[in-house]
């Protein structure tokens, strides 16, 4: 990761090596200690990321939703493990994520809830996570509000 944050010019040489000395120490992540120290932004962070991992970077800002696919996944996939289904094709769904390093157990729920088909992973920014979020609950509060019509 601090190879590639480097030969992008997102941090300097100096950055990298205080930044490796305190994960040595804390155990944190290189990127999260980097953004933190406001040394690179989320968005650099996540290109990077999605260099070493060989997965889209993706902006969500007005991206069509389609909630009748969405509806197929769990809210407690989608809510609690910040796993988002935006796009379907015949052969498999696309999941927008935060986090790269997602666990295996929600890795493995997102493949039980694609039923069969593949699932491809894009990388989202936490702001763009948090508004198709915010717009999904208020989705699912209108499904709600209307049940009791």
């Amino acid at each position: 990761m601090g190879e590639i944050l480097s030969e992008k010019g997102l941090i300097t040489p100096e950055q990298l090596k205080s930044a490796l000395e305190e994960q040595q120490r804390t155990k944190e992540f290189l990127g999260a200690i980097l953004v933190r120290r406001k040394q690179i932004e989320e968005r650099g962070l996540l290109e990077a990321l999605s260099v070493q991992f060989n997965m889209a970077f993706m902006g969500l800002k007005d991206k069509y939703i389609d909630w009748g696919m969405v509806k197929q996944f769990s809210p407690a996939l989608i809510l609690d493990h910040k796993c988002f289904p935006i796009q379907k094709d015949k052969g498999s769904i696309t999941m927008a994520i935060t986090n790269p390093f997602l666990d295996t157990q929600t890795l493995k729920r997102a493949e039980e809830e694609a039923r069969g088909l593949g699932v491809r992973y894009v990388l989202v920014t936490q702001a763009d996570m948090q508004e198709i979020i915010q717009r999904y609950k208020q989705y699912l509060r209108g499904n709600i509000s209307r049940l009791f019509e």
